[in-house]
């Protein structure tokens, strides 16, 4: 490659990382505070994903970071095991586990997951993004409790009317800055949606703060960042109690069982970006997965050590950046870097940010994994792929992620099983004459249709067996067929099999079907 091509790559590069850092940072906060835990565990996440899983990625476009998919882990797992630092042990080794996986290359058992089961655990996670991010954005904290700042009394308890405005005007700026009215302005195409709301939450800070300071947001409905004026303050921070996992719970099966579903889950997730960045990306550029895995645990082994909140490869930064035209890793690393260089250099604005901003980005986040043509499109393709999706959708907001998923794959494998169930062998006749057609595989499941249909046929009768369309017949019901043949001479019954199983199979297997049965 020359130097001006080389150049050239670099420039946009830097110009798709500064776009994706755009996006990350508000996200970055958003689902830090979504999950309960500082705004700078947040922020972490997003410069390992840069700095470190980045550089270890095999994909060229993916961009990693903490995912509003993971909220309901982090937020749960956070309860169950009773703090931030339990749960940071989790973290670590769900990146161990990754990295696992990656070694024993199990990125292309992704591909087995029933479809209804992935788009049932995204549209759980997304109602409950909408129900969690609900009171903060009306003004109330987590608990329900308003903040200390103007307040009405509503059925729904105490709600701010300026947070209520902000969370209603930050929404239509997300809803309406895909929209072809507005794309025909240049600003519109150039900032990212998160980044104008953001600003418009900055913008309504400062002003109220002047004009109206008791309808200002309060300071514990804003972001809390620390201040931090050098790396050493960065060191004392990451070396406090808070930012360091509780190895002392190691042999709490709790936390290996908050560890194992943030693997699986940030693992399908990653894998699913991954295919979704190869078909938006313009050269369609391969990735190879295990590799991916492998970086990802990495990532979250680091992120568990020091302090931040699951990582996996995100589609909405990496779609910014395919869209910004970035064109190899080094704009995902630019992204990181400016993440790292925002935790010193803009605190005090970072600070000014509405939590009813980074509620409404994440509303919407949750509104587009449950949108209502989701569970329309999948009803309109029948009750096999939609039983699926509800039993993962109820399973997971009844219980967890994991177990949700468990049920939804389990669901998918009856309905799998029905559908081999379901006619694998038909018995025709005409007259004294009968055709038995194996119109599929056969499993021991099929040995009963095959002794009812067997039973039906009389002496002196003349069956033709037909095979062609099976490439396996289980060995319980070769015998079932064997037994048949080898009685039809005392009943008088010809038999003829055609184009039995495949000759290797049937050579392998020993089947000794004869031709007919008077030989």
């Amino acid at each position: 490659m020359n130097t001006q091509s080389s150049f050239s790559t670099l420039k946009h590069d830097v110009l798709a990382g500064t776009a994706v850092f755009l996006v990350a940072l508000p996200l970055c906060l958003g689902i830090a505070h979504a999950s309960g835990v500082d705004p700078f565990a947040g922020l972490l996440s997003g410069i390992i994903g840069g700095l470190v899983v980045a550089v270890l990625s095999g994909s060229r476009l993916s961009v990693s970071g903490p995912a509003a998919g993971l909220v309901v882990i982090v937020v749960d797992g956070i309860a169950r095991l009773g703090g931030f630092s339990a749960f940071l042990l989790a973290v670590l080794l769900s990146g161990v586990i990754q990295f696992g996986f990656g070694m024993l290359k199990a990125g292309r058992f992704a591909a087995y997951v029933p479809s209804p089961v992935i788009k049932g655990m995204l549209a759980a996670i997304g109602v409950l993004l909408i129900l969690k991010q609900f009171p903060i954005a009306v003004g109330q904290s987590a608990t329900g409790a308003a903040v200390k700042s103007a307040a009405l009394a509503t059925p729904l308890g105490a709600i701010s009317p300026t947070a209520v405005l902000i969370t209603l005007l930050s929404l239509a700026i997300l809803a309406g800055w895909e929209t072809r009215a507005l794309r025909r302005f240049a600003v519109v195409r150039i900032m990212p949606a998160p980044l104008a709301v953001v600003l418009l939450g900055i913008g309504a800070t400062l002003t109220l703060k002047l004009v109206a300071p008791s309808l200002a947001p309060a300071a514990e409905g804003r972001v809390a960042l620390p201040s931090l004026e050098s790396f050493a303050a960065l060191q004392a921070v990451l070396a406090s109690a808070d930012f360091g996992p509780q190895f002392t719970q190691l042999i709490n099966p709790d936390i290996w069982r908050v560890a194992i579903t943030i693997a699986i889950v940030a693992s399908l997730e990653t894998l699913l970006s991954l295919e979704a960045v190869e078909q938006i990306d313009p050269e369609r550029r391969r990735a190879p997965p295990d590799r991916e895995l492998k970086a990802q645990g990495v990532g979250n082994l680091i992120a568990g050590a020091i302090g931040g909140l699951p990582i996996t490869s995100v589609i909405v930064r990496s779609s910014a950046n395919v869209h910004a035209g970035g064109k190899t890793r080094t704009s995902a690393i630019v992204h990181g870097a400016l993440l790292l260089v925002s935790v010193f250099a803009l605190t005090s604005v970072i600070n000014l940010i509405p939590l009813a901003c980074l509620a409404a980005i994440l509303i919407f986040t949750g509104f587009k994994l449950a949108k209502p043509s989701l569970f329309t499109g999948l009803a309109r393709q029948g009750f096999a792929p939609f039983a699926p999706f509800i039993v993962t959708l109820v399973g997971v907001l009844v219980t967890d992620l994991l177990i949700g998923i468990v049920l939804g794959i389990l669901c998918s494998m009856l309905f799998a099983l029905y559908a081999n169930l379901r006619g694998p062998i038909v018995l025709a006749q005409h007259g004294d004459h009968y055709l038995l057609s194996f119109r599929k595989d056969v499993s021991f499941l099929g040995k009963v249709p095959l002794k009812h249909y067997l039973q039906q046929i009389p002496d002196g009768a003349t069956v033709i067996v037909d095979t062609t369309r099976a490439d396996f017949v289980d060995h319980d019901v070769r015998e079932l067929l064997d037994a048949f043949v080898a009685d039809a001479p005392r009943r008088e019954i010809t038999v003829e099999v055609r184009n039995q199983v495949r000759e290797q199979a049937r050579a392998s297997r020993g089947w000794s079907l004869r031709r007919t049965a008077a030989e």
